[in-house]
């Protein structure tokens, strides 16, 4: 059954990216270490990472993460969801932003939402039976979240403590969501955690 998954790697302190992040620098000052995982990891990090690509039916965003996407250095007409599967099918990715942009360098990949909600349910529509995955930044994370909107978090925590960044979780008061964990997988360069949100009553 579709589920609606708030999936991304974090640090030890909470940090999405580092400092300055943005279109050039999509994981800010030092934030590389981040997708060790990713790029050097084991097989059981390969794994995770296989194991996400293959159940993403449809992909949702915010205009911030879309920016570094769509950058010249950004992502190309070969790579697909999955950052290093290239060639391979494109699931569609839907845009939360207030302001459309009047160009895109990727064409028809991207569909362009002013209202969360909204977005993620046209991606469900899109997904089929396989699963929507909101993947950042850290605002749309956190708005899925704190909205009662997703049904799973599937954190990977990568062991670096940043000091600085783009949040996960804001500074300031937010709603509560009860989590319960249903997988967990360590490795050395990441600890893969996955939890089921617990539904109000």
């Amino acid at each position: 059954m579709s589920q609606v998954l708030v999936e991304i790697t974090v640090s030890l302190d909470g940090y999405v990216t580092g400092p300055n992040a943005g279109p050039g620098n999509g994981l800010g000052d030092n934030g590389e270490a981040l997708h060790t995982w990713i790029f050097e990891g084991t097989d059981e990090d390969r794994a995770a990472l296989d194991r996400s690509f293959e159940q993403t039916g449809a992909v949702i965003q915010g205009r911030r993460l879309f920016d570094v996407i769509d950058a010249p250095d950004g992502w190309n007409e070969e790579m697909g969801y999955g950052a290093t599967h290239e060639g391979e099918r494109k699931p569609p990715i839907f845009v939360v932003t207030h302001e459309p942009p009047a160009t895109t360098r990727l064409g028809d990949r991207f569909t362009f939402v002013t209202d969360l909600a909204d977005a993620i349910g046209q991606a469900r529509q899109a997904a089929g039976d396989k699963d929507v995955v909101v993947m950042g930044g850290g605002e749309i994370c956190h708005a899925t979240l704190a909205a009662g909107l997703a049904d799973a978090l599937v954190l990977h925590v990568a062991p670096v403590v940043l000091g600085d960044g783009t949040r996960l979780f804001p500074a300031g008061p937010g709603p509560r969501v009860d989590l319960e964990l249903t997988s967990a997988v360590s490795t050395p360069n990441a600890q893969h955690l996955t939890y089921a949100v617990r539904k109000s009553a």
